[in-house]
């Protein structure tokens, strides 16, 4: 039933109202923008939205963000890094559709499934945004029926997630996930994705990290150990999770009143999630009274202890953490599972001080070997382990601390400026122009007949551009130009024949 024009009217009213009350306190610019824009919508339906002489709110929808040049280039290099070593390991790159059938994305994300964004009835079909690279995988796995693939997939993934937008994290942002399918023995490819994981960190050279590691089956066999009850398992897993960010006190309390369990299985459960270490952990568990008669338990500790052995040949002890607090809330892992925080001394990052001495996580993930089976046909297992990188975190953490250390960062590659000394030389520069190009070198010039030449010096300057190419006529009779190192100023004549070759070798 629609509303009426005095419901509309009065809806307006209180919006407005809010929209003053909210200005008057000074609240957070974006939390007013939302509020207006609320506002706007309202009269948009009495026909009183935005004219053409009335200002309206622009902003980017919650959760999203502009990227500027700048930021688009950091991004870039810091993208162009992971790929490569993806590329060392054997990854071949596919990409997916941006938005699944609904029925593929249901049932995989257990309680985090409340966060898909769900699209209306295209055609008959019944849509949603993808909420990570690895359901869409195991979905391209099962329906062209391939066993086998080391496969590395960059794209945007869409969560209706709280954000929080100086942490670097948003409603619509980029995983970044690196994957080996098909049956190998233990631990040979988990162990290889964790070495994967500590080479993007070394080469983008974020600061110190620890790889936390844990085990899906050792976790359900604490659970069982501890007297939690099957059908709780996935909800207590859940609540774990949440150590990371709550402490034990929250969670336990959350176990008891929301999740149903007894305060003394409760207080088991506390007793090992409180729990980290190295191997001399896995060897104390392995001996523990209650675990060792629990077959995924010891199943668990023993794919770990492999783990942790090829880590060690990797050069990786140092790198890793055993944590049994760990747990990674996705209903889909089976296996190892791993997360990667970045650690720090308490800062600003974007505005805003990070909490207990660390950034978060900047990487995660684990072995899923039940998922491709889930679409399969047949039911048709394909083994699978993985890992994506927080590139949103990795972005922002970044950003932050070129600022902080005055990195002057530049927003394009163009490595030779052709300007001229005096009038009437434009068509000379295209032409010159036009054989750096050709040769593959990143040149460019100014949109103007007759530029002055100090205005083209001091855009090198600013634009950080290394290489100048200066045009005269008495040089040019002589078949020669000026090529002039912008940070020391030294120039010296250059043959027009060798130009290319020469600022070549400059350049390398």
């Amino acid at each position: 039933m629609s509303e009426t024009r005095e419901q509309i009217l009065e809806e307006i009213k209180i919006q407005g109202d809010l929209v003053r009350k909210l200005k008057a306190t000074k609240e957070p610019k974006e939390k007013i923008d939302e509020e207006v824009s609320r506002l706007l919508a309202l009269k948009n339906k009495l026909g009183e939205g935005p004219s053409q002489t009335q200002k309206f709110v622009l902003k980017t929808p919650k959760g999203t963000r502009d990227y500027a040049p700048k930021q688009m280039m950091l991004r870039q290099n810091v993208l162009d890094k992971i790929i490569a070593v993806f590329k060392k390991h054997g990854g071949e790159a596919i990409d997916t559709p941006v938005f699944e059938l609904k029925e593929v994305l249901t049932g995989k994300y257990g309680e985090d499934s409340k966060l898909i964004y769900d699209l209306k009835d295209q055609g008959g079909e019944i849509l949603s945004l993808r909420y990570d690279l690895t359901v869409p995988l195991a979905r391209y796995l099962a329906m062209n029926k391939i066993s086998n693939i080391k496969r590395y997939h960059i794209a945007k993934v869409y969560r209706r997630d709280n954000p929080a937008m100086t942490r670097g994290r948003y409603r619509e942002f980029y995983q970044c996930d690196f994957d080996i399918a098909g049956s190998y023995d233990p631990m040979l490819a988990d162990s290889e994705c964790v070495k994967i994981v500590s080479e993007i960190l070394d080469t983008l050279a974020i600061g110190d990290y620890v790889i936390k590691l844990n085990h899906r089956q050792l976790l359900d066999g604490m659970f069982e150990a501890c007297g939690v009850p099957n059908d709780k398992f996935r909800s207590i897993c859940s609540a774990v999770d949440k150590l990371d960010k709550s402490p034990w006190p929250e969670v336990r309390k959350e176990m008891i009143e929301e999740k149903g369990l007894l305060p003394d299985t409760a207080d088991k459960i506390g007793e090992y999630v409180r729990l980290s270490g190295d191997r001399e952990l896995i060897e104390k568990l392995l001996a523990d009274e209650q675990l060792k008669n629990i077959p995924s338990a010891v199943k668990g500790l023993k794919d770990m202890h492999l783990l942790f052995k090829y880590c060690h040949i990797m050069g990786l002890s140092d790198k890793i953490n055993f944590d049994l607090s760990l747990a990674r809330g996705l209903d889909y892992y089976t296996g190892v599972i791993y997360e990667c925080v970045l650690k720090a001394e308490p800062k600003m990052l974007n505005g805003c001080s990070e909490e207990q001495g660390t950034v978060g996580s900047v990487a995660g993930g684990g072995r899923y070997d039940n998922l491709v089976g889930m679409f399969d046909t047949k039911g048709k297992q394909v083994p699978c382990v993985g890992v994506s990188i927080g590139v949103e975190r990795i972005f922002s953490v970044l950003e932050a601390k070129y600022a902080a250390d005055g990195i002057k960062q530049r927003t394009n590659e163009v490595e030779v400026m052709v300007m001229s000394a005096h009038k009437g030389l434009h068509e000379k520069r295209l032409s010159i122009l036009n054989d750096l190009w050709n040769q593959g070198i990143k040149a460019e010039h100014f949109y103007k007949l007759n530029p002055k030449l100090l205005n083209q010096l001091q855009y090198c300057e600013e634009n950080q551009i290394p290489l100048a190419v200066v045009l005269g006529d008495s040089e040019l009779e002589k078949g020669k130009v000026k090529l002039r190192e912008i940070s020391t100023r030294k120039e010296e004549d250059v043959l027009l024949a060798n130009l290319s070759d020469e600022i070549k070798k400059r350049l390398h």
